[in-house]
């Protein structure tokens, strides 16, 4: 299966309303960076990666003036030697980063072209352990107060969702635990209660948080500060007293391994559009199952439906506010908490065109 054509879009997308988080303010749009490779069996194979509204031209263009050269003609069943090239075509100036989002594109147009000629759903493909995930509603609302996050959380539940994250770093620390107590009363002392930092603390800042937050038995507390600072997350984790999730920010699987080993984390979130595609997301989810750890995800929650079904130390889906809903035709479907992969070959993300076109940046 040879591949004979590259082609890339980008795309500015509006999100539904102007979301908030502790690290990077007010946000209104995101883009998605798509990548096409036509095969020479007539099938073809769709890649995508997102950025919260900046630095798409940067990733397209690292796709199509240093990755197109080592795509065309290659044998698209290779995907780990056409990773390995890429990786190190990219190493000088990559390393993570923007190489990395540019080559999750690539790799999970691979990986898609690779279950449409097997005629098999990715999530199969990968592993096959259970189409079902229970997913969780990932609200991007730092700017809500207790009244309208406990009105969010209410659509919530009636969505189907039956976990819930929040997020938190509020000026005043007070603040967001009236905004935890509040969430924790609408949804009952039972149901899985997440909270995200997006970074926002110092050390000593997240450990004092983490104190407070123990109170409203948090499953998780994510991001809780940078996760550069590994011997820093191990003390929020030992200090203060919850599990921590990290690892939307991280790109390599060398970065997950000191996290996993030294920062004490016990949720790995590995992000397919950023880690470098499906190749990369599935070396993390097995060193994660190593360590005896379960695997959560961050955003593009219809590509991380599959991964998760695929292996056996899946946690939670979340399902994102940066969501391509309005913008594929076959959105999956939420009921009583769980999501569940499909059976169409590939990925099985059907875009609607005419939607998309709307918004391309050429």
């Amino acid at each position: 299966m040879i591949i004979e054509s590259v082609e890339t879009k980008h795309y500015l997308l509006p999100l539904t309303h102007p979301m908030t988080d502790a690290s990077h303010g007010v946000m209104t749009h995101f883009e998605v960076v798509l990548v096409k490779l036509q095969s020479d069996c007539g099938l073809a194979g769709y890649g995508y990666t997102y950025t919260i509204g900046c630095g798409g031209s940067a990733i397209r263009s690292l796709i199509d003036k240093d990755l197109k050269h080592l795509l065309l003609g290659a044998d698209a069943n290779r995907i780990e030697a056409i990773w390995d090239r890429m990786w190190w075509r990219l190493h000088y100036v990559g390393r993570g980063g923007l190489a990395s989002f540019a080559m999750s594109a690539v790799d999970i147009a691979l990986w898609d072209l690779q279950a449409k000629r097997e005629d098999l759903p990715l999530w199969k493909l990968l592993g096959g352990f259970s189409p079902e995930v229970r997913a969780y509603a990932g609200g991007i609302d730092l700017q809500l107060g207790p009244g309208e996050l406990v009105e969010q959380t209410g659509c919530n539940l009636q969505k189907g969702f039956r976990a819930i994250k929040i997020k938190v770093g509020r000026a005043k620390l007070s603040e967001d635990v009236e905004r935890l107590r509040a969430v924790r009363l609408c949804i009952g002392p039972d149901m899985p209660l997440m909270v995200d930092a997006n970074m926002r603390y110092s050390v000593e800042q997240a450990i004092s948080a983490a104190r407070k937050f123990r109170d409203f038995d948090v499953h998780w507390f994510e991001e809780p500060t940078i996760p550069d600072d590994y011997k820093g997350m191990a003390r929020v984790a030992t200090e203060g007293g919850l599990p921590i999730a990290a690892g939307e920010n991280l790109h390599t699987i060398y970065e997950f391994r000191h996290t996993i080993e030294d920062a004490k984390i016990a949720f790995p979130e590995p992000d397919v559009s950023n880690i470098g595609g499906i190749t990369n997301w599935m070396r993390v989810a097995k060193l994660a199952h190593a360590h005896n750890l379960p695997v959560t995800s961050h955003g593009v929650h219809e590509l991380h439906l599959h991964l998760l079904a695929a292996i056996p130390n899946a946690s939670f889906l979340e399902v994102h506010s940066f969501g391509l809903e309005r913008f594929i035709k076959n959105p999956p479907k939420l009921k009583d908490g769980f999501m569940t992969a499909s059976d169409a070959p590939g990925h099985g993300v059907e875009f609607d065109w005419d939607r998309l076109r709307e918004h391309e940046i050429h």
